[in-house]
């Protein structure tokens, strides 16, 4: 009994170190930012989820979600907060929004077909969640922090696409393609990498 109780107690910390480690990672990727064509200038494109999703597919669903907190509060710690860290913490939820579905499906099927099935089921969940946020958190939160008006926002937005009129058609053509291409790209890296890193990370 006690041997199992000593085995139980050094295996939670092994995934207690692999999970800070991955949200070290995640974090450093949160730097590495690209700027994309459609979306104005404070929409940019990071990969910290890749390493969140690798940790949830490879130690499981609760652990992922760790993962993302350990990136929001490093971010938030090094790097500071003009929002009060609403803003922080709704990227937290979305950032869930695509792992956990993602991981729970994968976790009953683990084969390439479960991982793919879940990571699609993950992309839908976080692109009407994030969008819903975005909307009715995240921009007036970023609208009110920089001290300017929420139409503000929107007319940058019509100023790269002129068929946006409102925050309706501001979330519709550019948080949703936004959220699709970043779920995507995300996956896609998680697919190319995940057998070699989730091979370090069983051991």
């Amino acid at each position: 009994m006690q041997e199992n109780a000593g085995l139980k107690r050094i295996f939670n910390v092994k995934i207690m170190a692999k999970v800070g480690l991955l949200g070290a990672i995640s974090f450093i990727l949160m730097y590495l930012e690209v700027p994309l064509w459609f979306t104005p200038e404070f929409y940019k494109m990071d990969f910290s989820e890749v390493s969140v999703l690798i940790g949830a597919f490879a130690l499981g669903p609760i652990p992922g979600v760790a993962i993302e907190f350990i990136k929001i509060v490093l971010h938030l710690i090094l790097k500071g907060t003009t929002t009060a860290g609403v803003g922080d913490f709704a990227n937290f939820f979305i950032g869930c929004a695509y792992i956990v579905p993602a991981a729970l499906i994968y976790r009953g099927h683990k084969t390439m077909k479960g991982a793919l099935m879940g990571m699609v089921i993950g992309t839908v969940c976080m692109t009407i969640f994030g969008s819903l946020l975005n909307a009715f958190v995240l921009l007036p939160v970023y609208a009110t922090a920089f001290g300017m008006p929420l139409d503000q926002i929107v007319e940058m937005g019509t100023a790269i696409n002129p068929a946006i009129d409102n925050l309706g058609t501001f979330v519709l053509f550019m948080v949703v393609p936004f959220n699709l291409l970043k779920c995507v790209l995300d996956s896609i890296f998680t697919v190319l990498l995940y057998k070699k890193v989730s091979g370090i990370l069983h051991k």
